[in-house]
């Protein structure tokens, strides 16, 4: 339907490069969302590291090394910049936006959130991230036109994420359920 914009070859590279990626983060966020504990609640880790049980400390966990991931196919694979980061950061705020529609949606319904359901699910919104960036970045015409979006949306995350964890809003999306807590202890 749509003309490969990067190439056969490097759409190939590309689409490896985003499976391994899907790998990686899912793996770093199981890390991270112990390692604020493992640290002994070291300041640091609570920049990058769940804080808490929230649903924002949640989406951290995956967000953070989606982000990091992004730098290492940027220096990695040469693709056109403003593709990429458009397609990458619109990307991003999919998964910045699915992870509470979804969590919220089914909790709402059955009336209690599942721990393994909550687990399998940040994996799978993971995965559809990816897909769509790989989709946006190889198959969209139009990605760069939102290039100045994606800066201006980018400075937005890291503002979120550098934040939130330290004074967040009151409201349920940054109350830990565990012990009714909003952020840092």
């Amino acid at each position: 339907m749509y003309e490969n914009m990067l190439g056969e070859k490097k759409s190939k590279t590309f689409r490896n490069f985003e499976i391994c990626g899907a790998v990686f983060v899912s793996i770093a966020a199981s890390v991270l969302h112990f390692l604020y504990e493992w640290s002994g609640e070291e300041v640091w880790a609570s920049l990058f590291s769940a804080v808490n049980e929230s649903v924002w400390e949640h989406i951290k966990i995956f967000s953070i090394p989606y982000v990091v991931w992004a730098f290492v196919e940027l220096c990695c694979i040469r693709t056109p910049f403003k593709r990429f980061v458009s397609g990458k950061v619109l990307s991003l705020y999919f998964m910045l936006i699915a992870m509470p529609v979804f969590f919220y949606a089914y909790s709402g319904i059955i009336g209690t959130n599942i721990a393994i359901v909550d687990i399998l699910s940040g994996f799978a919104i993971t995965v559809l991230t990816f897909v769509l960036s790989y989709k946006m970045i190889v198959k969209a015409p139009f990605i760069e036109k939102y290039f100045v979006l994606s800066i201006f949306l980018i400075v937005i995350y890291y503002f979120m994420i550098g934040y939130f964890s330290y004074v967040p809003p009151k409201i349920d999306l940054f109350k830990d359920p565990v012990s009714g807590n909003y952020g840092l202890s």
